[in-house]
């Protein structure tokens, strides 16, 4: 089970001091606050190598719990998921980023992982004379290329899709220079928001000028900035540039920054017995969870009587 996480919601009471008896108990799940972000996982994970977390779990150190259940660990929780897939696997992934690799040397020192500090101060080493771009921005050669990127990022992602030549007609007067200034809109958010948002460019696709958000791997908003509009009996397409609906939906994307909230099944073995949850609750879930929002900017322009300026605003 991967290392979850949700934001811990703060606690009055004061935790309890007491030894964790962890004999036997190699398959059940414990409940970790780790500076503020909640964590699921099994005994046996944490016990598998030799280090602090396989002292706290096997009973022969003190750990401090609250009064729900929740075991706290007073270190930072940006690296703690990492470490549970190296105490899993004994292998992960390295962060690109050679300030986040010394992070995350800091916290397996911390918890005594020997094995991931070789792993970091190798890496370290290795990039020691390469320099890193601060600003990354891909552009995609694939749709496969584009789904890995968007499932394995741990940072909300948005991309813009453009590709001038897909249009079948000529153009509106504005339509480049509105083109344009979504790419420059792009590029300036990139600079604004690339350590929190993976920003990626399409230039291979079927739209004109499309813009996508996601978050934890699942496509939250859309917004598709062409129409085809009607002048002198002859069809044009028309660019948009919604640039206040564009930045509702990349700070909206902002609120997906925290990795993964545990699955159902995993709730289900860890909390309180499904039962109990109301049904609203159940049905609030599952429309937050199925729920994928849809902008599609479209307006027409004509000669007779139909409505100018319309706009339709399809919500999935």
């Amino acid at each position: 089970m991967s290392g979850d996480t949700c934001l811990c919601p703060a606690s009055g009471a004061k935790p309890k001091l007491g030894g964790f008896k962890g004999g036997g108990l190699g398959n059940k799940y414990v409940q970790l606050n780790v500076g503020g972000s909640l964590y699921y996982t099994t005994v046996r994970a944490l016990t598998r190598h030799d280090t602090m977390l396989k002292a706290m779990f096997s009973g022969r150190m003190e750990v401090l719990t609250d009064k729900e259940g929740w075991i706290l660990i007073d270190r930072c929780g940006k690296h703690f998921g990492t470490i549970l897939n190296y105490l899993r696997d004994d292998t992960i992934v390295l962060p690109q980023n050679r300030q986040e690799i010394k992070e995350l040397m800091a916290e397996a020192k911390y918890y005594l992982i020997q094995g991931l500090v070789n792993m970091c101060q190798s890496a370290l080493q290795d990039n020691k004379d390469s320099y890193q771009p601060v600003c990354n921005i891909p552009i995609i050669t694939s749709l496969k290329e584009e789904e890995r990127l968007i499932e394995s990022s741990t940072k909300p992602v948005v991309k813009l899709l453009y590709n001038r030549s897909n249009n079948k007609y000529s153009y509106t007067s504005n339509s480049d220079d509105h083109l344009l200034k979504n790419i420059e809109l792009f590029d300036k958010l990139s600079l604004r928001f690339n350590g929190r948002v993976l920003f990626i460019k399409d230039v291979i696709g079927d739209e004109i000028c499309c813009w996508s958000f996601y978050g934890q791997g699942r496509k939250l908003a859309e917004v598709c900035c062409t129409s085809i509009v009607y002048a002198t009996e002859k069809k044009q397409t028309k660019v948009e540039f919604p640039e206040a609906r564009i930045y509702e939906e990349t700070l909206n994307v902002l609120l997906y920054e925290t990795p993964r909230v545990p699955d159902n099944s995993l709730l289900e073995a860890t909390s309180r017995n499904r039962s109990q949850a109301s049904p609203s609750e159940d049905e609030e879930t599952l429309e937050l969870r199925d729920r994928v929002r849809r902008i599609h900017v479209k307006r027409y322009s004509t000669y007779d009587d139909r409505q100018l300026g319309h706009q339709s605003s399809h919500r999935d």
